[in-house]
């Protein structure tokens, strides 16, 4: 399974035509204790790009965004009443949403694992 990751610090894992998004750990620990998460609902479709949720800590407010076309087949319910999950194991147990593709050109768009260590420096 292949894993890619934005410049805006998600990552996605893709079996078939539907990916497994979260943010990185280098975002979690930017953000500091995650205490909220906003989700969208399954159905809802975005372009790369769209902001698609919000997540609170202690230190700011910063916005989930897109980093394929798609729509949500699911939203990891159980960080509503557990966000700071969302810390522990934010390349895990608590990704965010998995979501059917919509264009699968768009995952050259994005970094490997590599690529992204460089970018994060």
């Amino acid at each position: 399974m292949t894993t890619y990751y934005s410049e805006e610090h998600e990552w996605l894992t893709v079996e078939g035509d539907i990916a497994t998004i979260g943010i990185t750990q280098h975002a979690a620990d930017q953000l500091g204790d995650i205490v909220f998460i906003e989700l969208k609902e399954p159905e809802d479709e975005f372009a790369q790009g769209d902001d698609i949720g919000v997540i609170e800590s202690v230190k700011a407010a910063s916005e989930v965004y897109a980093p394929v076309d798609g729509e949500v087949v699911e939203a990891n319910e159980t960080l509503a009443d557990n966000p700071g999950s969302l810390n522990e194991h934010p390349e895990g147990d608590a990704w965010i949403y998995k979501i059917k593709l919509s264009d699968t050109a768009q995952l050259d768009e994005l970094m490997d694992l590599d690529a992204y260590k460089e970018f994060i420096g």
